[in-house]
């Protein structure tokens, strides 16, 4: 990924939090845990990417890079939570309702993605990104929601210890996982006023490598440790989940990841030369070990 996207969302997002120096101190604590914790940052350095390729101000963007990662640090609060997924290490470090308690840990998910959108909608955010910085809020709304990764989060929940379909799991996991990834590559173009030919091919690009993702997740909780993972493997068999490895196999789930590759690669023709980056970013997702 580029260093100077990460760079920049990184200080970004420490100058947004709230301070601590108030009496509701622990539920930002809680907050920064989270939302500081190294990661792969994936998400902000997508819409950065569509943003520059089409563009656009990477500095009027930021504010919405920064957004979408806060909804994603919320989600992952709320997934590790006993009534979820109830999983106890994130990121190589205990999640952070073990921390903080269940009670904290669920409001620093819910104050995340209020902050999300009071970043979004700020006067300053506004008067650089315009009109379209409302548009993409209103992207980040409706992926994030019950259409889309909330929904994504139910369907996980009401097919535990059943025997989904395969087109189950794949709508499953084009919301839990796929919405946000599609939300921050459309929102990128949108920030940079591209066409809609542009849009739907990020959408195309979005799709394929949030499907790839997920199931590279799905291959890793087979065949990797939680040192290299940094979370629980073998959570999906100890959970009784159904997913693609379980369904297709080890060998059939990496050639579909490949065939998902190529086709996110394949819907960035639009933008010619201007989207090496994307290309690579695609393909390092799919070989990751982590």
């Amino acid at each position: 990924m580029k260093n100077n996207y990460i760079e920049k969302v990184e200080n970004y997002l420490s100058a947004l939090l709230p301070s601590a120096n108030c009496e509701e101190k622990s539920v930002i604590k809680s907050m920064e845990y989270s939302l500081l914790a190294k990661g792969k940052r994936l998400r902000p350095t997508l819409l950065l990417s569509f943003c520059e390729v089409c563009g656009g101000d990477i500095e009027a963007a930021l504010p919405y890079a920064c957004a979408v990662e806060m909804i994603h640090a919320y989600s992952l609060i709320h997934d590790d939570l006993p009534c979820m997924d109830d999983d106890e290490l994130r990121r190589g470090r205990p999640s952070n309702h073990i921390v903080f308690g269940e009670d904290i840990a669920l409001l620093a998910g819910d104050a995340l993605q209020s902050l999300a959108f009071e970043v979004m909608l700020d006067n300053k955010a506004l008067e650089k990104a315009g009109i379209n910085g409302a548009k993409a809020a209103g992207v980040l709304a409706k992926c994030s929601g019950a259409r889309g990764m909330v929904g994504g989060q139910v369907i996980d929940l009401e097919i535990e210890g059943k025997s989904p379909s395969l087109d189950t799991l794949t709508l499953m996991y084009s919301k839990k996982t796929g919405a946000l990834i599609k939300a921050a590559c459309v929102m990128g173009c949108i920030l940079a006023n591209a066409d809609e030919n542009k849009i739907k091919a990020a959408e195309k690009y979005a799709e394929n490598i949030g499907l790839a993702f997920q199931i590279v997740d799905d291959i890793l909780d087979v065949t990797s440790t939680t040192e290299v993972l940094g979370k629980p493997v073998g959570s999906d068999k100890e959970n009784k989940k159904v997913n693609y490895v379980t369904v297709l196999g080890l060998e059939k789930s990496r050639e579909i990841v490949n065939e998902l590759t190529q086709q996110a690669v394949n819907a960035l023709t639009i933008f010619e030369n201007d989207a090496e980056f994307l290309k690579s970013l695609a393909v390092s997702l799919a070989d990751r070990v982590y």
